[in-house]
């Protein structure tokens, strides 16, 4: 079975890849697989850039062809913030309680038509021999004023997903995956995952 490495220890992430690549066949591992302690500054001021950052960086110090993404939430209301800052917007400790509850009190009364939202991927495939390339998807939807669902991770039970008529965190991995801004980015990689795994 082919490996891909997922640049990140995030688990909420990694469970979202492994339902991704399932009809690839390939064994998804993350840097919680790796014995080297990997932790990359992510200084970039867009998903690009971190998502490059961490694609080349690991890439490599493991001579592997990593795969490295970045993601957040834009709201518009909030000038695109949490934006890169997303997994930290309530302060350096990662916590999605304490992230949600910021987006809620700084968003207050703002009518439910001003408060569109986003979330953004932006996939970043490096290695030995390959010139880094990136794909990038988004999901358009809505910020609740209150959470609903317990599946999914980060702000996925706020975010209401329009055509679903239900919050991401409300959706079963499978149904996230056919609307997900990740799963959006992976489908503009399927045309070339073929050629990064045989590598």
């Amino acid at each position: 079975m082919k490996e891909v490495l997922i640049a990140t220890n995030n688990r909420g992430k990694a469970k979202d890849f492994e339902t991704l690549f399932q009809p690839f066949g390939v064994q998804v591992l993350t840097l919680n697989d790796i014995e080297e302690a990997i932790d990359v500054e992510e200084t970039g001021v867009t998903f690009e850039e971190n998502a490059i950052l961490k694609a080349e960086t690991v890439a490599r110090l493991l001579n592997k062809i990593v795969i490295a993404d970045d993601s957040g939430l834009e709201i518009d209301a909030l000038n695109g913030a949490p934006g890169v800052y997303s997994a930290r917007y309530a302060g350096t400790e990662k916590s999605d309680e304490a992230n949600i509850d910021k987006v809620l009190a700084e968003l207050g009364t703002v009518p439910t038509e001003g408060r569109t939202a986003r979330f953004r991927c932006v996939l970043a495939v490096a290695g030995p021999g390959l010139q880094t390339e990136t794909f990038s998807g988004s999901c358009e939807g809505l910020i609740h004023t209150e959470r609903k669902g317990t599946n999914g991770f980060g702000y996925d039970p706020i975010f209401y997903v329009p055509e679903q008529e239900r919050m991401m965190a409300e959706l079963s991995p499978e149904e996230k995956s056919l609307i997900s801004h990740r799963g959006a980015a992976l489908a503009k990689l399927k045309v070339k995952l073929p050629q990064f795994i045989q590598q």
